[in-house]
C-alpha cells in the first residue's frame, strides 16, 4: 500500500514498514525495561514476534541488490543509508516517547 501511495520504484513501501517497525521496537523495549507492565514473555513477543514478523529485513536487503543489479548504485546506496540511519533514528524516537508514556504514567 505505501508503495502504491509513493507511486515509485524506489523502495518506499519497505522502508516505511522498517522505520515504523523500528520505532514500535523501541517503543515496546524501552517500556517494557522501565516498568512491570509487560512480563518478559510478552516482551519478547512484542520485540522478537511481532516487530520480527513485521519488519522486512531479508525484503530490504532484495530490494537493494535488485537496485545494484539493475546498476542503480546511487539509489542503492541512497535506500541502504536510509534505511539503516532512519531506522536508528526511530529506535531512538520510540524509546524517548515510551520514555515520556512512562513519566506521565507515573505523574497519575
Amino acid at each position: 500500500m505505501a508503495q502504491r501511495m509513493f507511486d515509485t520504484t524506489f523502495p518506499a513501501g519497505t522502508l516505511v514498514v522498517n522505520l515504523t517497525g523500528s520505532f514500535l521496537l523501541g517503543l515496546f523495549l524501552r517500556y517494557a525495561l522501565e516498568t512491570p507492565t509487560l512480563s518478559p514473555e510478552l516482551r519478547a513477543f512484542l520485540t522478537i514476534g511481532f516487530c520480527g514478523g513485521y519488519t522486512t529485513f531479508s525484503t530490504f536487503s532484495y530490494e537493494t541488490f535488485a537496485l545494484l543489479e539493475d546498476g542503480e548504485w546511487a539509489r542503492a546506496g541512497l535506500y541502504a543509508a536510509l534505511s539503516v540511519m532512519l531506522a536508528l533514528g526511530a529506535v531512538i524516537l520510540g524509546f524517548i516517547v515510551a520514555r515520556g508514556v512512562v513519566v506521565l504514567r507515573g505523574s497519575v
